[in-house]
């Protein structure tokens, strides 16, 4: 058995082996991700046209792992892709050493990644989108919205990306190295969207393919759907979100070969409306127009058989309930047998499949709204409806609690110095944008001092003496 001066020497070394530093970082290796200081720049995409940044490669190559680039969805339906720019896109765009001659977010951000793939031992490098639009009024993937943006996200930084949803507890600057993160800032709508949806009234239907089809409305007469997976784990991944029509009280229905049938309410009538639509390998729903089939309130469907349904709902002047009998055929139903029924409507809330569960509700999670999506299956209890968590989401300073929680990433103007301090305090990472001068320096100092004049004297010094990390 090993003596006490055996046991003093072997927790000395542990000790040392566990604070090496890292050839040429200047920081030891274990040192915590969120408590390291990084060289940023603030409107990354402007270099000489605004300030004295250079192209972003030059950046990167003098030590910057934080950029911002402003990014606005105008005109995405016809360009497929979002611009990069102050005010709009090419505003105050520097297209020169190297930059892209495009406005295309695509392109900036593939400088980024062919950048980190001949320098695989960078420190994690941060790429914040600056969202200058909101992006929740674009009612489809085609037209660009967050589905949209993650899967751009993946397809530009591949393996290398650090997706939030796989942060790793306790993550080290080394452990993260190689990797690139992106944030969401800008447009407090889309970043809060992003996070959680809200809506009333919502319908589940799921297949023996594990394919998931919700519905609901908005409360103001717009009707939205989600597409998503339930895994082996028993969570629903939510792949596609968009609007379809507009109506109250959903129901829907989704067969095992994609096809679905959604029924509705007309939001000021009584008429009872149906779509159709497939569901493809993306998660993409092409929907037909509204047909009426009757009226009445608060429609129930079934799929009975591959192409046979079933639709009960309550009379529109009292307590009775009807039924209909369906067959989808050539993107329609035929509607047949219409008669009063005993049968109680169907539960629209629930799908079952198998030993699969699915139900869909509503209420806040945290700070959320009361009307935030939620989902239930068999396995998972309260999960949020939302988007894949592919990018960070920034809380800053004055946003609504609900941005709050669970938020890694704080950002104000330098000057703020209290809520830089606070931040830091509690173990997250700020950044503190408009960093002009050694001035705006607090202790400690902001994660991401983010300035226009990276390479200014006063900059270097101040970044260094912080232990800046590259």
């Amino acid at each position: 058995m090993p003596g006490p001066r055996t046991a003093v020497a072997a927790t000395v070394l542990a000790t040392v082996l566990a604070t090496v530093v890292s050839p040429g970082t200047g920081v030891a290796a274990a040192e915590p991700f969120n408590s390291a200081v990084f060289q940023a720049t603030h409107n990354s995409y402007s270099g000489d046209v605004d300030g004295a940044k250079h192209s972003l490669a030059y950046q990167l190559d003098h030590g910057v792992r934080f950029l911002e680039l402003d990014v606005h969805d105008n005109g995405y339906a016809t360009g497929h892709d979002y611009g990069v720019g102050h005010d709009s896109p090419g505003n105050l765009v520097d297209h020169n050493g190297g930059n892209p001659a495009s406005n295309n977010l695509r392109d900036w951000l593939s400088v980024v990644d062919a950048w980190s793939a001949a320098h695989p031992a960078h420190a994690p490098l941060v790429v914040m989108l600056d969202l200058k639009d909101d992006l929740t009024d674009n009612g489809s993937y085609a037209a660009g919205d967050l589905a949209a943006l993650n899967d751009e996200l993946r397809a530009a930084f591949g393996t290398r990306l650090l997706r939030a949803a796989d942060y790793p507890a306790g993550a080290t600057v080394d452990s993260l190295r190689g990797r690139v993160l992106t944030l969401l800032s800008g447009d407090a709508t889309t970043r809060a969207a992003y996070r959680r949806d809200v809506g009333y009234h919502p319908a589940v239907a799921t297949n023996g393919r594990g394919q998931v089809v919700e519905v609901h409305d908005s409360g103001s007469g717009a009707l939205w759907y989600w597409t998503g997976t339930y895994g082996a784990d028993g969570r629903v991944t939510w792949q596609r979100h968009g609007r379809y029509g507009s109506g109250v009280t959903p129901a829907v229905a989704l067969n095992d070969d994609g096809d679905v049938v959604e029924v509705h309410q007309s939001q000021n009538a009584t008429t009872l409306w149906y779509q159709t639509g497939h569901l493809d390998a993306t998660g993409e729903i092409a929907w037909s127009a509204g047909r009426q089939y009757d009226n009445g309130v608060l429609p129930s469907l079934v799929f009975t058989s591959a192409t046979g349904l079933r639709e009960v709902h309550r009379s529109q002047s009292n307590s009775q309930n009807w039924t209909w009998q369906g067959t989808l055929g050539a993107g329609a139903v035929t509607w047949t047998g219409n008669a009063r029924t005993a049968d109680p409507r169907y539960d629209t809330t629930t799908a079952v499949h198998g030993g699969a569960s699915v139900h869909v509700h509503t209420g806040a999670d945290g700070a959320t709204p009361a009307a935030t999506l939620r989902v239930t299956t068999d396995r998972v209890a309260g999960a949020r409806i939302q988007y894949p968590q592919t990018a960070f989401d920034e809380y800053q300073d004055g946003d609504a609690a609900e941005l709050r929680d669970g938020a890694l990433f704080y950002g104000a103007p330098a000057t703020h110095s209290s809520f830089v301090t606070s931040a830091r305090a509690a173990g997250r990472l700020v950044r503190g944008w408009d960093f002009d001068s050694a001035a705006d320096a607090t202790t400690p100092l902001a994660s991401y001092p983010a300035t226009n004049t990276p390479y200014a004297a006063w900059y270097q010094t101040m970044t260094q003496q912080a232990g800046a990390v590259q």
